[in-house]
């Protein structure tokens, strides 16, 4: 097979995608690497009908890599994942409000288009955590004890776009990472990015069947075959607070050559739409008295 990687400059050098990619080279594939954060892209010529057999994207949230593939599911090409599923998390803002509306455990969650609406949030909500709707890897989150620390804050917080903040769920300073190859689940317990001070090494552990049912629910929800969340256990039951489209795969045995196969699963197959892109269907039509 013939297939294109998106690779921000972020990962160049990244264990994910590179071994991916070494990988399928290795069984003959052919892989072509395209960095558009880095690349002059003609956008008009770029994107053919049978210039790949699918697109595969590993960029940062708010880097141009999500635009080129969206353009190559508009010319009708395979992406892994769907172009569409992964808009609907790289913004933090719409996944809560997609994930929420179809039953997913996710916190209330506030939008602001700048830091100063954020005032407007009840004092109730705090402590509160805060963090850009594009971000990823733990940048720019910040846990506020109470209304008086956002005076601080602001300078940090303009220029990162669109901001959403949630109510703090409280944890021992560890969260359980849920990666997800194509329906086969791993769990592993790392550190808070909320408590940098605790040390905890990350590790797998077992996969409960209740976490495993509601990392399920996210892929159904998102329309996502490769993707990771954070969960926190609380005494009302798992929590999502991050759900991110192809992760690092740490901890996930032989993590290289089960992306691969994955990727080329997918890459023979044409995905639906993801089920939040759907119309709703339509009311029922009122019936008509005759006289």
């Amino acid at each position: 097979m013939k297939l294109c990687f998106l690779v921000e400059e972020n990962y160049r050098y990244d264990g994910m995608p590179v071994e991916v990619i070494r990988q399928l080279d290795a069984w003959g594939h052919q892989v072509d690497v395209l960095r558009p954060g880095g690349s002059l892209l003609r956008m008009t010529d770029l994107v053919t009908a049978g210039s790949h057999d699918a697109w595969v994207l590993k960029t940062v949230s708010g880097g141009p890599g999500l635009t080129l593939l969206e353009a190559a599911a508009g010319a009708g090409l395979v992406t892994v994942n769907d172009a569409r599923a992964i808009r609907g998390v790289r913004d933090k803002a719409l996944a809560a409000a997609i994930g929420r509306s179809r039953g997913l455990p996710i916190p209330p969650t506030y939008a602001a288009a700048t830091p100063e609406l954020l005032t407007e949030i009840p004092e109730s909500e705090y402590p509160l955590v805060v963090k850009p709707a594009n971000g990823s890897s733990g940048r720019a989150v910040h846990l506020l004890p109470a209304p008086d620390r956002l005076a601080a804050l602001m300078p940090e917080l303009r220029g990162e776009g669109l901001l959403i903040a949630q109510p703090y769920v409280p944890n021992p300073g560890v969260d359980i990472k849920v990666y997800c190859v194509v329906g086969d689940f791993y769990a592993t317990e790392r550190r808070s990015p909320l408590h940098p001070d605790h040390r905890h090494p990350e590790r797998r552990v077992p996969l409960s069947q209740e976490v495993a049912a509601v990392a399920a629910q996210v892929g159904a929800v998102y329309g996502l075959d490769l993707y990771g969340l954070d969960v926190l256990l609380t005494p009302d039951g798992p929590v999502v607070v991050d759900v991110n489209d192809f992760p690092s795969f740490r901890q996930v045995p032989d993590a290289a050559s089960r992306v691969a196969a994955a990727v080329l699963d997918l890459a023979r197959t044409h995905r639906p739409a993801p089920a939040w892109c759907a119309p709703p269907p339509a009311a029922p039509a009122a019936a008509v008295a005759v006289p």
